[in-house]
């Protein structure tokens, strides 16, 4: 009885905690191989060829540990609006540097879940997909969050709703 009752719940949890376990989910997958391996991030940052080079040694450090904090915090449904902020500007500036390059004929290896550089045309398209939808799913937290709501991403607590608080 009560694997059922659990079952329930989970089935009864609004879209928003669906998305963050997803959204949080896919953070935390993106973060261990770049954490265990930052040289061969960084190269894949530097393939890029967007940044300074003084900024991809930071940016490979940083970074993966940024994806896995966001990560724990969207599942946890701690900071909500800070972290559904930070993972939209992540995945809209991933998004826009594949673009950017794929635009430019380079063929760079993503390095969104690993640090392996292997990729064809046909991963590239496959990505930016995968990548469209995970947009789809912050674009639905961010209004969800902080449109909808009306909280300042760097408010900690939410607004008072009013009545009597007792």
């Amino acid at each position: 009885m009560m694997t059922e009752s659990f079952i329930t719940k989970l089935r009864n949890r609004p879209l928003e905690f669906w998305a963050r376990l997803v959204l949080g989910g896919v953070m935390i997958a993106a973060s261990p191989d770049k954490i265990l391996h930052p040289a061969a991030f960084a190269e894949i940052v530097h393939n890029y060829q967007i940044l300074p080079d003084w900024l991809i040694g930071v940016t490979a450090i940083v970074l993966p540990w940024l994806e896995l904090v966001v990560g724990i915090l969207l599942i946890a449904g701690w900071v909500l609006p800070g972290s559904v902020l930070l993972a939209n500007l992540m995945l809209v500036t991933f998004f826009t540097a594949l673009i950017y390059n794929t635009g430019r004929g380079l063929d760079v290896h993503c390095g969104c879940f690993t640090t392996q550089a292997s990729g064809t045309p046909a991963a590239t398209i496959y990505y930016l997909l995968r990548d469209a939808v995970f947009l789809v799913i912050a674009a639905y937290l961010f209004w969800k969050t902080l449109i909808v709501t009306g909280q300042d991403p760097l408010q900690e607590e939410p607004p008072p709703q009013g009545g009597n608080n007792r």
